[in-house]
This record gives structure tokens, C-alpha cells and sequence, in this order.
């Protein structure tokens, strides 16, 4: 991930997909439903890719650890808001397989790019 342009790397697109679809879904529920949980699965899933272009705004490598950690709590308060919503009945099976897929898809590439930031000086 050599480029500053956090918009090109994949982990930073699969976020945006899956806070896309999160919002396309949650757009189609009753408005308790909306005011509830749809706002709080939404922010949880809007605050991963904010936390990966914040982190890498900051400048150092500390810092963009711990955005980079941030993004992935954030990441699980998504999942547990996805299983208030399927036990609510709010989720098709459709929905659900598709999150999970999407979901599968961006655990190890927040991961991997976690990893790859490593303990480098800002300065290399």
C-alpha cells in the first residue's frame, strides 16, 4: 500500500461496499427500525473507512496503527449490529449471505493492511 491515495487500495473500497450496502438495505426498513438500529449500523459501518483515511491523514505509523484498529472495532460492532438486525427479522437470507461474503472479504484485508504498516519510520 505505497500510495497515500487511500481511495485506490482495496481495503479502504471493500469498506466503502460494505457501508453502501448496509445504507441501500437500512433505507428499505420501517422507521423504527431506522431510528434505532439502522443509525447505529450505519455509523458503525460508515466509521471503517473513515478510520482507514483518517489513519493514514495523520502521518505517522502510531497513529495509523491505531486508526487502523479502530476501523476493525468498528468492523465487529457492524457484525453485532448485523445479528440484532437478522434476529429482528430486519435481513433476508440474501442480505445476510451477502454481508457475510462482503464482510469475509474485508476482515483479513483490514488485517493484512494492519500488518503491512508495520513498525516503520515515518521517515522511510
Amino acid at each position: 500500500m505505497s500510495s497515500k491515495r487511500f481511495q485506490d487500495w482495496r481495503v479502504y473500497q471493500l469498506a466503502e461496499g460494505l457501508a453502501d450496502e448496509i445504507w441501500e438495505i437500512v433505507d428499505g426498513w420501517k422507521q423504527l427500525a431506522k431510528d434505532t438500529l439502522g443509525k447505529q449500523i450505519i455509523r458503525s459501518a460508515d466509521s471503517i473507512g473513515a478510520n482507514i483515511a483518517e489513519g493514514v491523514g495523520r502521518g505517522s505509523y502510531q497513529d495509523n496503527r491505531r486508526f487502523v484498529k479502530i476501523a476493525g472495532g468498528s468492523l465487529n460492532e457492524t457484525q453485532h449490529w448485523l445479528r440484532r438486525a437478522y434476529c429482528r427479522k430486519l435481513l433476508t437470507a440474501e442480505q445476510v449471505n451477502t454481508l457475510k461474503q462482503m464482510i469475509n472479504n474485508l476482515s483479513p484485508q483490514l488485517n493484512a493492511y494492519l500488518k503491512s504498516i508495520g513498525n516503520i519510520p515515518d521517515n522511510k
